[in-house]
C-alpha cells in the first residue's frame, strides 16, 4: 500500500516529467533513469510510485488517448489542452491503480486536485453506458477483447458504485454541501462466558516462636573481656612464625621453562619457480666470483686515478650547472625587458590604428549621407513614376485579360491532348496485362513435376567461381579433418616434448642446488667450529668468575646473617617484635638470593642446548646437503 504524504505534488511532478518526454528523440528506459535522478536530488518521498506511473503512462499512452481524447470531443471541449496529462494520470490510476491504493487513498489524490475536472471527467469515465458501449470496443481493437474485459472493464464496474459516491460527494463540494460520510462501527470484543473460580481459603497464620534470652552473667562477662581476643602472646607468635617458614621450605622449587632456539630460517617446499629462483641465484653468484678472481688474475689498477677523475668530473658538471642557471637568470631578465618593450610598441600600435579607424569612420559617414541623399532622389523619381503608371492602369488591365484569356485557351488544349495520351498508354498496359495472364494461366495448365532428381556430382550452375558439387565438397572436408587431426597430434608430441625438456632441465637444477647447499653448508659448519673453538675460552673465563662472585655474594650474605643470630641471641625478650621483622626480611632476601642463582643456572642450561642444537643441525646439513637453507643467514 502507497503511503501519500503530499498527493498534489506527487501528482504535479509526473505532469511535468510527461510534458518533458518525447519519443522520438528519448527511449523510455533513459527517460525512468533522468527521472529517478531528478527524484533523488529533489528529495522526494515515495519515488516508487512516481517512477511507477509515469512508466505506466507512457507504455498505456494509446489506450489511455482513447478515453481522453473522446474526453476533449464531448464534456471536455472548453477544458486546456495543456491540462491533458493530468486526465492522463488519473485515467491510468483509476484504471490500472485503483486495486493496490484503495479507494481512500484514490479519494485523497482526487480531492488534492481541482474539483470542477476531476467532478467533469470522473462522471464521463465511469459512465456504465460508455464503459460497456464504446471505450469496450476501442480498447478491443488495441488488446485482446477477453482479456480487455476481464481485467479493465468488469474492475472499473465493480469500482463504479463506490466511485460514484465521490463523484457525488464533490458536486456537492462545488454546491457548498457538506455530505455525511457513513462510518463503519468498530467491532467490541466480548468476554468468554466461562466458569467463575472459587476463592481461595485464607491460611492459617503460624505463631511466630520466641527467641530464648541469654543469661545476665555471660553477657557481663563478654562485654569485659571483648578486646582481650585481640592481644596474641608471644608464644604463640613465634609458633606461628616457624609454622610459615617450614611451609615456605616445604615447597617445591621453581622451574623455569627452558627457551626454545628460534629457527631462523623455515624450510621452503620446493616447486618449479621455487628450483628455478634458486638455480639463477646459485647461477648469479658463481659468475660474480668467476668475475672477481679473473679481474685478480688480470690485476686490476688502482682506483684512487678513477676517483680523482671521477672528483674533476663532477666538479665540472657542478660548474656547468652554474653557468646554466646563471644563464637562465640572465635569459630571464632579457625576456622581462623584451616584453615591457613589446607592450609599448603594441601601445603605440594601438594609437595608430585607433586615429585611422576614426579617419575611415568620417569617410563613411560622409559616404553614407550622400548615399542617403542619392538613396531619397531615387526615391522621388520612382513615386514620380508610379503615379504615371496609375494613369495607364485601365489599358493595362484590358490587355493582361486578353493575355490570360490566350493562356487558358492553349492550356486547355494541351490538357485535352495530355489526357488522350494517357488513355492511349493505359490501354497499352491493359493490353499487356490480359496476355501476361493469358501467359501464367496457360503455365499453370501444365502438369507439374512431383520428383526432383538430383545428381551430386553437378554444380548448383549460379555462376560463382568457387562453387562445387557436394561430392567435392564431402571430399575436401575429409581432407581438411585428416590435416587438422595430424597437426593436433604434432602439436601434442611437441608439447610432451617440451614437458620433458623441461622435467630434464628441473632434475639438472636440483642436481646442482644439492651440489651448491653441500659446499655452503661445510663452509658454514667449519666456519662456526672455528668461531665456537674461539669463544669457548673466554666464555669459560666468564663463567668462573660469574660463578666466584655469586659465590663470594653468599659467603658474605651468610656471615651477615650469622652475625644477625648472634645478636638476636643476645638481645631481651622485650625485642622480640624487631627480631621478628629482621629474621622476615633475612629469610625474604634468601629466597630472592636462590631465586636468582635457580634463573641464572636454568638460563645457563638453555644457552648450552642451543649451542649444542646448532651444532649438530650444521653437521647434518654438511653431510645431507638438503638442509643448510638454517644456516644461509650466517653465510651471508
Amino acid at each position: 500500500m502507497v503511503k501519500m504524504v503530499s498527493h498534489g505534488k506527487h501528482i504535479t511532478i509526473i505532469i511535468q516529467q510527461l510534458n518533458k518526454f518525447n519519443p522520438e528523440n528519448q527511449s523510455m528506459e533513459d527517460f525512468l533513469n533522468e527521472s529517478a535522478k531528478m527524484l533523488q536530488s529533489l528529495n522526494v518521498a515515495e519515488d516508487k510510485f512516481v517512477l511507477e506511473t509515469l512508466a505506466g503512462c507512457i507504455e498505456y499512452k494509446s489506450l489511455l488517448d482513447v478515453v481522453v481524447n473522446a474526453f476533449f470531443a464531448r464534456d471536455g471541449r472548453y477544458c486546456l489542452i495543456s491540462e491533458r496529462n493530468l486526465y492522463v494520470v488519473i485515467c491510468y490510476l483509476a484504471t490500472f491503480q485503483l486495486e493496490e491504493l484503495g479507494l481512500q487513498h484514490f479519494s485523497r489524490i482526487v480531492k488534492s486536485l481541482d474539483t470542477v475536472k476531476m467532478h467533469k471527467f470522473l462522471r464521463f469515465f465511469f459512465n456504465a453506458l460508455y464503459l460497456n458501449t464504446w471505450i469496450k470496443d476501442e480498447w478491443s481493437q488495441l488488446y485482446d477483447s477477453q482479456y480487455v474485459k476481464e481485467n479493465w472493464i468488469d474492475p472499473l464496474l465493480r469500482w463504479q458504485p463506490k466511485v460514484q459516491q465521490l463523484i457525488e460527494q464533490l458536486a456537492d463540494k462545488l454546491s457548498n454541501r457538506t455530505t455525511d460520510v457513513k462510518i463503519s462501527t468498530v467491532t467490541q470484543p466480548k468476554e468468554f462466558n466461562l466458569t467463575a473460580p472459587k476463592p481461595r481459603a485464607i491460611p492459617v497464620p503460624l505463631p511466630i516462636p520466641v527467641l530464648e534470652k541469654s543469661p545476665p552473667d555471660l553477657l557481663l562477662k563478654a562485654n569485659t573481656n571483648q578486646f582481650r581476643c585481640a592481644a596474641m602472646k608471644p608464644e604463640k607468635a613465634e609458633f606461628e612464625l616457624q609454622n610459615a617458614q617450614d611451609n615456605m621450605k616445604s615447597r617445591p622449587a621453581f622451574q623455569a621453562q627452558k627457551i626454545q632456539s628460534r629457527i631462523d630460517n623455515l624450510p621452503i617446499k620446493l616447486n618449479a619457480a621455487a628450483i628455478l629462483r634458486e638455480g639463477a641465484l646459485y647461477q648469479r653468484k658463481m659468475e660474480q666470483e668467476l668475475q672477481r678472481i679473473e679481474n685478480l688474475l688480470q690485476g686490476t689498477g688502482d682506483p684512487s686515478e678513477f676517483l680523482e677523475w671521477q672528483k674533476q668530473m663532477r666538479e665540472k658538471d657542478l660548474e656547468e650547472q652554474l653557468a646554466e642557471i646563471e644563464c637562465r637568470r640572465l635569459r630571464g631578465k632579457l625576456s622581462h625587458e623584451e616584453a615591457v618593450l613589446a607592450h609599448q610598441n603594441v601601445i603605440q600600435e594601438n594609437k595608430k590604428k585607433a586615429d585611422l579607424m576614426r579617419e575611415e569612420k568620417a569617410e563613411l559617414m560622409h559616404e553614407y549621407a550622400e548615399r542617403c541623399l542619392h538613396e531619397q532622389k531615387e526615391m522621388r523619381e520612382l513615386v514620380e513614376k508610379v503615379v504615371e503608371g496609375h494613369k495607364n492602369a485601365k489599358q493595362a488591365k484590358l490587355k493582361l485579360q486578353k493575355y490570360k484569356q490566350q493562356i487558358v485557351q492553349e492550356v486547355c488544349e494541351e490538357n485535352r491532348e495530355l489526357l488522350r495520351q494517357a488513355l492511349e498508354e493505359e490501354e497499352e498496359k491493359l493490353k499487356k496485362k490480359y496476355e501476361l495472364i493469358q501467359q501464367i494461366r496457360a503455365i499453370e495448365s501444365l502438369p507439374i513435376l512431383k520428383h526432383k532428381f538430383v545428381d551430386l556430382t553437378e554444380t548448383g550452375g549460379h555462376g560463382l567461381i568457387c562453387e562445387m558439387s557436394i561430392v567435392e565438397l564431402r571430399e575436401r572436408l575429409a581432407l581438411l579433418r585428416e590435416a587438422q587431426k595430424a597437426a593436433e597430434e604434432e602439436k601434442r608430441d611437441q608439447i610432451i616434448q617440451d614437458k620433458q625438456a623441461k622435467e630434464q632441465l628441473l632434475l639438472d637444477k636440483l642436481d646442482q642446488i644439492s651440489i651448491f647447499r653441500a659446499e655452503l653448508g661445510r663452509a658454514a659448519a667449519l666456519k662456526q667450529e672455528e668461531k665456537k673453538r674461539k669463544s669457548q675460552s673466554a666464555e669459560r673465563q666468564m663463567k668462573d668468575e660469574r660463578i666466584l662472585n655469586l659465590q663470594r655474594k653468599i659467603l658474605e650474605k651468610a656471615m651477615e646473617r650469622k652475625k644477625q643470630e648472634g645478636l638476636l641471641k643476645i638481645t631481651p625478650q622485650k625485642a622480640s617484635t624487631a627480631s621478628r621483622k629482621d629474621s622476615l626480611e633475612w629469610n625474604r632476601w634468601k629466597e630472592l638470593e636462590e631465586s636468582r642463582e635457580r634463573r641464572f643456572k636454568t638460563l645457563q642450561y638453555g644457552f648450552m642446548a642451543r649451542e649444542t642444537a646448532q651444532k649438530m643441525a650444521a653437521y647434518e646439513a654438511a653431510r645431507s646437503g638438503a638442509t643448510a637453507c638454517i644456516l644461509r643467514s650466517e653465510v651471508k
